[in-house]
């Protein structure tokens, strides 16, 4: 029997994942530590009792912001092995309650086709994550060409979220905003590196992901598509048709106008539940589902978004 409701946006990082980063110069780590997101008994359990309390029924796990890319190939592939090893136990483990994207060893592009292939057909991936910028490469680099080719030939998923760097921008990591502010807008520049490059229209059976209602995407699109006439005319369609090419998970942290601008600007059919888990945790977490069905929209788009887009984009509906 298909689960009814998914949660795209969920994470999860072994203390041992995390320790083999931080021996490789990641220095970030602690942000991912002790808050309820490693697969020891304790966390599991408390985090399936939230998952029950809020109706959901499985979890589609990933590693971002702390993916496994890294400068040298031969340490991003072993962590990306390890990664989606430990995903895979979990899923065997658990099969009512997780899923995973699979983690990549990019920028490595051979590499990270070699994993997808073994993660996508042996370890039972439900897609790949990826972060918004990959060691400063922006993710229309052309560099990542065959990685999109392979993911359009197989129809997959591509889960986009943020890298926790501010998009590049001091004026936002300087000032306590790299999560606040700096994530959304990390969403959103990403999101428009791929439109303006025409990679949704080129590759239109890969599936793109974005986090967070696409950052600012929802309130935007007429801007874009006038302004592509003087500052970005090679853009191969507009900005709004390509918006709706894509999905995007429900993180906003439970702000109906938010969700009911992503919803009129999208489509109530490319919106998926999301919750950042753990960052969303406790009553935020409940908030993170209940508000979607007090936001507003109708009875036919509430169940959409909580019961049936998911299942469909992630290929996992009955015939």
């Amino acid at each position: 029997m298909t689960p009814t409701r998914i949660d795209v946006h969920a994470h999860l990082w072994t203390a041992g994942y995390l320790d083999r980063l931080e021996r490789l110069g990641k220095s970030d780590t602690a942000t991912q530590r002790g808050i309820g997101a490693d697969a020891t008994d304790a966390d599991l359990e408390a985090r399936f009792a939230l998952m029950d309390r809020a109706g959901i029924d499985l979890q589609v796990l990933s590693t971002a912001p702390q993916s496994p890319h890294l400068p040298a190939e031969s340490d991003a592939v072993a962590l990306a092995e390890a990664a989606n090893d430990s995903y895979a136990e979990l899923v065997a483990r658990f099969p009512d309650r997780f899923l995973a994207f699979a983690a990549l060893p990019l920028p490595h592009v051979d590499a990270a086709l070699s994993e997808l292939t073994r993660a996508l057909d042996e370890l039972g991936a439900v897609g790949v994550g990826v972060t918004t910028t990959v060691l400063g490469r922006t993710l229309a680099d052309p560099l990542f060409g065959p990685l999109y080719e392979e993911l359009d030939r197989r129809g997959a998923v591509l889960y986009v979220h943020p890298a926790g760097e501010g998009a590049g921008s001091p004026l936002i990591t300087e000032h306590d905003m790299t999560w606040m502010v700096g994530a959304p807008v990390e969403d959103t520049v990403a999101i428009m590196h791929l439109i303006l490059a025409g990679l949704p229209a080129r590759y239109p059976r890969m599936r793109v992901l974005a986090s967070h209602l696409g950052g600012a995407l929802p309130l935007l699109p007429r801007r874009l598509d006038d302004h592509l006439a003087f500052e970005s005319p090679g853009t191969p369609e507009p900005p709004s048709v390509a918006a709706r090419r894509l999905w995007y998970d429900t993180v906003s942290h439970a702000h109906p106008p938010a969700l009911v601008a992503a919803v009129a600007s999208f489509g109530a059919d490319r919106i998926v539940l999301g919750t950042d888990f753990p960052y969303e945790d406790g009553e935020v977490f409940l908030r993170a589902v209940d508000h979607i069905a007090d936001s507003g929209l109708g009875p036919e788009e509430v169940t959409m978004i909580l019961d049936t887009n998911a299942a469909d984009l992630l290929g996992l509906s009955a015939p």
